[in-house]
């Protein structure tokens, strides 16, 4: 127990060690694979909103061991007071809407361990009609 500065009749819990199980003697059990539950099109709709939001800035981060990692900048709600840090977003919805065009990478920023990109959403082109309007063709009069 430890008194503190300030109140001296208030004693504050310090934490333990923590102790370590025992580890076995055969070889450790393989992790169960990790299955990734398929994109709902509502979560898929709320990351291209977090992505396309320009107070969010959304990066992906490639580590050297091809791990990717989607993250996002989640600004401080006033009304609660949360926010002012970094967010995960879900990999599976991202590389989705990266692989149907939705989404684009910037420029790389790459450091010994890790290659950082910006993510934006991709810039719409008009679609453009299968046959140009033609103006009737005019008469002249004599």
């Amino acid at each position: 127990m430890l008194a503190t500065v300030d109140r001296p009749s208030t004693l504050v819990d310090l934490p333990t060690v923590r102790r370590r199980r025992a580890r076995a003697a055969s070889a450790p059990a393989a992790p169960a694979p990790r299955v990734a539950a398929p994109a709902s099109p509502g979560s898929t709709a709320d990351v291209l909103r977090i992505i396309a939001d320009p107070r969010t800035p959304t990066y992906v981060t490639v580590f050297a061991n091809g791990r990717r990692r989607y993250s996002y900048w989640r600004p401080i709600d006033p009304a609660t007071g949360a926010g002012g840090c970094y967010a995960a977003l879900p990999t599976a919805e991202c590389d989705e809407l990266q692989a149907s065009g939705r989404i684009t990478l910037g420029e790389p920023v790459v450091d010994p361990n890790r290659t950082t990109y910006r993510v934006r959403t991709a810039a719409r082109v008009p679609q453009t009609p299968a046959r140009p309007a033609v103006a009737p063709e005019r008469r002249r009069v004599a």
